[in-house]
């Protein structure tokens, strides 16, 4: 089977992180791969949630098969206290029987993230994302200094991953830097992810 699209995973709930997920998918589809746009249903705190099977509107909620069928991977997640939001985490919690099979060793995988505040928690976030990619065997890439909007914005973006400063109250929109940030991880992603499944 040919991997021939890029799975651009996320759960937003302001609309911020989706606005991402569009963007690191504009970047997929520049460098010529398909960009999949997935998400994944919101969890109840008191009790699993039971979503329809087909949301209301976005994109659809992703599968194993999309997961594991994917060349390469983009996840993306709203900060919650520092962490990648609870329904991501679950979803992931639910790859147990892809990481029996090695299904995703080798693929490359980057994340990217929105928050609140300047300080609220853009990288150790991120970093919450790698850890289950790494226990996956997947290659993580980030974003290189050759990407000049890296050392320029004055709002979101990382070495580690695109990210988005929202503002206290979600209001404030993606800027033009932090969508050339995404748009670079979708790009490196696609031509990475092409060049291994070549190998």
């Amino acid at each position: 089977m040919t991997m021939s699209y890029v799975l651009v995973l996320y759960y937003s709930r302001g609309g911020a992180t989706a606005e991402m997920a569009r963007q690191v998918a504009r970047g997929v589809e520049e460098a010529g791969l398909e960009a999949r746009l997935r998400t994944v249903p919101a969890v109840s705190t008191v009790c699993e949630a039971v979503a329809d099977a087909i949301p209301g509107q976005g994109p659809p909620y992703a599968s194993l098969d999309d997961l594991r069928d994917c060349a390469a991977l983009a996840l993306g997640s709203p900060t919650r206290f520092g962490n990648m939001a609870a329904p991501l985490k679950y979803f992931l919690d639910g790859t147990s029987a892809l990481w029996m099979s090695g299904a995703l060793i080798g693929k490359p995988a980057g994340v990217f993230t929105s928050t609140g505040s300047q300080h609220g928690g853009q990288e150790t976030t991120l970093t919450s994302m790698m850890l289950p990619l790494l226990h996956h065997g997947m290659l993580l890439t980030g974003i290189p200094y050759s990407e000049p909007d890296l050392l320029g914005t004055e709002a979101g973006g990382t070495p580690y991953g695109p990210s988005h400063v929202a503002g206290s109250d979600g209001s404030r929109p993606v800027t033009d830097a932090e969508r050339r940030l995404c748009r670079a991880l979708g790009r490196r992603l696609a031509e990475i992810g092409r060049r291994l499944a070549r190998d």
